[in-house]
């Protein structure tokens, strides 16, 4: 199989670091890739927002699968495109992928078929959102309707804070996305990451994980793309997935495909559990990053065949498994992030941190010039781990993070946090 990659970000060097490994790959390329990919595959310098070109490289290279990583080029209809040059991809319509690019739009969805969700209003100018604000005061969740790299929400605690993030996001402060914006009731619970491989008929769940936005420790600071994560998520028990699956998954499906805009791809669930049970705090419609990291890692046998059968329409007859052990991810970010931040300084120490047991790393912002592998990015490194506990893939990251030396980088030094804590209850 001749397979063509797209992306440049962790989540891709996990995807090429697995689709790797699979019997039934002859050539992978990766457009545009980073440091890292290219130890995976053969990066390619297309621009993947050129719909023509990419196709035309399919063509020429004679790809049988595209795998699209990111959520723009799907928001973009690059599937379509390709579908209708007759080149199989894995990911989502554009019209199905409005479940990430509008969030509007899945609130609609939510509250036609009775999708447990937050409350939530939708404006397009900033005085009726604001008298909205003032009317259920806070907290209170402020979002832009369209996509903004994972950084579009902000969950206000006063209520000045919620007036202020109105203004900025209607004066361009996520540009296009912050046209339209969603004000959401704000839900108490424990949050967590769902992900269903989905065929536009079936859906097959995979593994749970659980995300930390906050830029610093204790969830603290703006949010980000993601600053860890971790595999299984404990506070996703088997009812609870279960949940999950017939109250928020399968009616997405079904809705969708109502709407003539199956689904086919990997949905990913943003969940908080709540006392009532599982509640969709927002859609992506493709892998998380970082989550995507610690499946990678958990995930056994070949990724290959469960690509081809969402794209088949065969998910009925085809299932995984996962590896029980637990997985875990540091991102390492330029000094800055999700703010301004520098490129181009320099990072060593890599070959050493993944020598430790249990430890791979996956670049996200990286190049390679000169032999040295420079931040490119905000988010830079995945410093992942696995081990027979969540603590214990916690200290094997830690310990390859310090090994790394990098002074413009930092990261969170309490991912996993949750998971350690109901760890050490379990054993007292």
């Amino acid at each position: 199989m001749n397979i063509l990659l797209l992306g440049s970000g962790g989540r891709e060097h996990a995807l090429a670091w697995k689709i790797a490994d699979s019997v039934l790959l002859t050539k992978l390329w990766c457009a545009p890739g980073n440091a890292g990919i290219a130890r995976e595959a053969e990066c390619v310098s297309l621009d993947v927002a050129d719909h023509a070109a990419v196709i035309a490289f399919c063509k020429t290279n004679k790809v049988d699968l595209v795998v699209v990583g990111p959520e723009a080029p799907l928001a973009a209809g690059i599937v379509d495109d390709l579908a209708v040059a007759g080149i199989k991809a894995f990911g989502p319509s554009k019209a199905a992928a409005q479940l990430e690019s509008s969030k509007g739009f899945t609130k609609e969805l939510c509250r036609d078929n009775a999708i447990p969700t937050a409350a939530y209003e939708r404006f397009n100018d900033a005085a009726a959102a604001k008298a909205y604000i003032r009317v259920q005061g806070a907290p209170i969740v402020i979002k832009a309707d369209g996509l903004a790299a994972g950084k579009g929400v902000v969950v206000a605690t006063t209520l000045d804070e919620a007036l202020a993030a109105v203004d900025m996001m209607f004066d361009g402060g996520f540009g296009g996305a912050g046209a339209q914006v969603v004000v959401e009731e704000f839900m108490r619970g424990e949050e967590a990451s769902f992900f269903a491989l989905c065929d536009g008929e079936d859906a097959l769940a995979l593994a749970t994980a659980q995300d930390h936005k906050r830029a610093f420790d204790g969830d603290k600071g703006p949010n980000t793309g993601g600053m860890g994560a971790y595999s299984p998520a404990p506070v996703m028990t088997a009812e609870m997935c279960r949940r999950t699956m017939d109250e928020i998954i399968i009616p997405t499906l079904r809705a969708m495909r109502a709407r003539g805009a199956p689904f086919k791809g990997v949905l990913f669930a943003g969940l908080i559990i709540t006392e009532q049970g599982p509640k969709l705090i927002e859609y992506n419609v493709r892998f998380g990053d970082p989550e995507c990291q610690v499946l990678m890692l958990r995930m056994m046998g070949d990724i290959v065949p469960a690509l081809f059968a969402v794209c088949d329409e065969q998910l009925k007859h085809f299932d995984l498994r996962w590896f029980p052990a637990s997985a875990l991810t540091v991102v390492m970010a330029a000094k800055g992030y999700p703010g301004d931040y520098a490129r181009g300084t320099r990072i060593d120490g890599l070959d050493n941190a993944a020598k430790v047991e249990g430890v791979e790393i996956f670049h996200a912002g990286t190049k390679e010039e000169g032999g040295q592998i420079l931040a490119n990015g905000g988010r830079v490194l995945n410093v992942c781990a696995s081990g027979k506990t969540v603590a214990e893939a916690q200290a094997r990251a830690y310990e390859a993070v310090d090994r790394i030396n990098w002074p413009d980088g930092f990261c969170r030094r309490d991912i996993g946090f949750q998971a350690v804590a109901r760890e050490r209850e379990l054993k007292a």
